[in-house]
């Protein structure tokens, strides 16, 4: 039997176990992710990004979550761009697990929980989020939470000193 897997708001005491993962997996996270100054991956830049975060947060337009594996954070689940409005009702989703909990379905776990959170109590219609081309699993743990490919924004991000096309996925929350 495998680990269980929840969700929950970050918190700011957090950032030493946030920094620790992302220290250790910064080559990994490599072709997946911007570069990071390297106060990023200290508990202070970390601190200061989850004030940032939560800051967002009350201001209702992103619910910056972590990943707990039987209580342990192991990553990280964002809803951002929140726009609430009754004509829009939408978000976009982001997500990392540590390498150390890679492989173990945390990922798909966390972002269906992620969807839960943004059908229940968001009231959320539309979600979307964006890979990578050449980040499969990623793209399977979007499919097999009901997300489907809908374009490809090209050359959209700067990656390890290269421009990348992004493969642009959705799930309408309400189907």
């Amino acid at each position: 039997m495998g680990s269980s897997t929840s969700i929950r708001l970050i918190e700011p005491g957090d950032a030493a176990s946030v920094a620790a993962h992302r220290a250790r997996d910064v080559e990994a996270f490599r072709p997946w992710e911007p570069a990071q100054p390297p106060e990023f991956f200290t508990p202070a830049g970390q601190a200061e990004r989850i004030d940032g975060l939560l800051a967002a947060h009350r201001a209702g337009t992103v619910w910056p979550g972590v990943v707990l594996a039987d209580g342990r954070l192991i990553g990280q689940v964002t809803v951002g761009g929140i726009l609430p409005q009754p004509h829009l009702r939408r978000a976009s989703l982001g997500y990392w697990i540590a390498c150390v909990a890679q492989n173990q379905g945390h990922a798909g776990r966390a972002v269906g929980l992620a969807i839960r959170w943004m059908t229940d109590e968001l009231g959320l219609h539309r979600v979307e989020a964006s890979t990578r081309m050449a980040n499969l699993p990623s793209q399977r743990v979007l499919r097999r939470n009901g997300f489907s490919p809908y374009g490809v924004a090209r050359s959209s991000i700067r990656l390890d000193g290269s421009w990348h096309d992004g493969l642009l996925w959705e799930r309408i929350l309400s189907e």
